[in-house]
């Protein structure tokens, strides 16, 4: 065998390991990406929208904002999502008349239930409830 084709042999040899330690290892990186989803997963949703008394402002925006991300700390609150109103088409089925929005998962219903009366969600209704005209709150649980 010449030096050039032992280099290809090599090289191919090389390769084939490679793709099948990879290929060995897919099934348990699915695993794992498995069980990472199932602990990821929080079947109780809350979801809250709020409407300024100020629409207009930018700070009462921005503040209410900020005090809805520290519900975040609340030890049953495992994902926390806060929005503002995007950018898109006009259509009739799109309510775009809100500011804020909470969106807030939970492993369970008493985790829900934890967050209502925490001292962290009552301080924030405390400090920012003089910024909102209406609210409306969301609740779903997976189907």
């Amino acid at each position: 065998m010449n030096k050039s084709n032992r280099r290809k042999f090599i090289g191919t040899a090389a390769v084939l390991v490679a793709g099948t330690a990879v290929a060995a290892a897919m099934p348990v990186l699915a695993e794992n990406h498995k069980e990472m989803k199932n602990k990821e997963e929080f079947p109780v949703v809350h979801h809250v929208f709020f409407w300024l008394k100020n629409p207009a402002s930018k700070a009462d925006r921005d503040q209410l904002v900020a005090g809805v991300k520290t519900l975040s700390a609340i030890e049953t609150v495992n994902h926390l999502k806060v929005g503002i109103v995007a950018s898109t088409e006009k259509r009739d089925v799109v309510d775009n008349s809100w500011a804020v929005s909470e969106l807030i998962f939970f492993k369970d219903l008493a985790g829900q239930a934890v967050y209502q009366t925490h001292p962290i969600h009552l301080e924030f209704i405390k400090n920012c409830s003089h910024l909102w005209e209406k609210v409306i709150v969301y609740d779903a649980i997976d189907a």
